[in-house]
C-alpha cells in the first residue's frame, strides 16, 4: 500500500473509488471512437475530478484505487485520500479484492464507486450508508443495466462472480446472487455512467 492519507479514529464508514491511471489512449476509448484520444482524456480528467469532489464531500475515509500503479503526486493527494493499487483479474476480482483491503482494516460499512457517473452526489452515497443499517447490500443501479455503487457490511465474495462484466445483466445477475444467498438488499435511485461521447454531451446539457 502507498499512503498519502491517515485513517480517522471511527473506523464506521469507507469509500473504495475505482479510478484509471490517466494515460492517452487508456482511458474511455469508447469515447475516443468518435471523439479521439485526447479528448477522451480530457473528459475522463473531468470526470475524475469531478468523482474528487465528490468523494472529498463524504463522511467517510476514502480509498483510491488505481487501475496500473499509484501515482505518489497527484490531485488525489494529501490527508483526505488513501491510496492504493487494484489487484489483477477482471473487474469482480478486482473489487473483492478492494472490499477485502478495506474490511480487514476494521470498517463496518464499506460503498465503492467507479469514476464515471456524472450524476452521483455526496447525499447519494451518504444515503448508502444509512441504507446499509437496514439491509446487508446496497446497489445504485446504472441505467446501463450495471451498478454505479455497491455497499456492503462485511465481504460477500460470492457476489462478484459474475460470469462477464460490461453488460447489461450486471444488475439482474448480482441481485439474483443475493437472492441466492439470502442476503437483504436496497436500492438507489438509477443514474446513468459516462460511456460514449453522447453519454457526455447529455450530461452537459442537463448540469450546464
Amino acid at each position: 500500500m502507498w499512503r498519502s492519507g491517515s485513517l480517522r479514529d471511527n473506523m464506521e464508514k469507507a469509500l473504495i473509488v475505482f479510478v484509471r491511471n490517466p494515460d492517452l489512449g487508456f482511458v474511455k476509448t469508447r469515447i475516443a471512437k468518435t471523439a479521439g484520444d485526447e479528448q477522451a482524456l480530457v473528459i475522463y480528467l473531468h470526470l475524475l475530478a469531478r468523482t474528487q469532489e465528490i468523494a472529498s464531500k463524504t463522511d467517510a475515509d476514502t480509498f483510491v484505487f488505481y487501475s496500473k500503479e499509484v501515482i505518489p503526486d497527484d490531485s488525489w493527494s494529501g490527508p483526505r485520500f488513501i491510496k492504493e493499487k487494484q489487484s489483477n483479474g477482471d473487474l469482480g476480482e478486482r473489487m473483492r479484492a478492494a472490499f477485502d483491503v478495506v474490511f480487514s482494516k476494521g470498517y463496518h460499512k464499506v460503498c465503492i464507486v467507479g469514476s464515471d457517473c456524472y450524476d452521483l452526489t455526496p447525499h447519494i452515497i451518504e444515503r448508502a450508508f444509512e441504507k446499509l443499517d437496514r439491509c446487508e447490500i446496497v446497489v445504485g443501479p446504472a441505467s446501463d443495466g450495471g451498478y454505479y455503487l455497491l455497499g456492503m457490511k462485511q465481504p460477500n465474495p460470492a457476489v462478484f462472480a459474475l460470469k462477464a462484466w460490461s453488460t447489461d445483466t450486471v444488475l439482474k445477475e448480482t441481485l439474483a446472487i443475493a437472492d441466492e444467498l439470502h442476503l437483504s438488499y436496497k436500492l438507489l435511485g438509477v443514474l446513468s455512467d459516462i460511456d460514449t461521447e453522447a453519454d457526455w454531451l447529455a450530461a452537459l446539457q442537463l448540469n450546464p
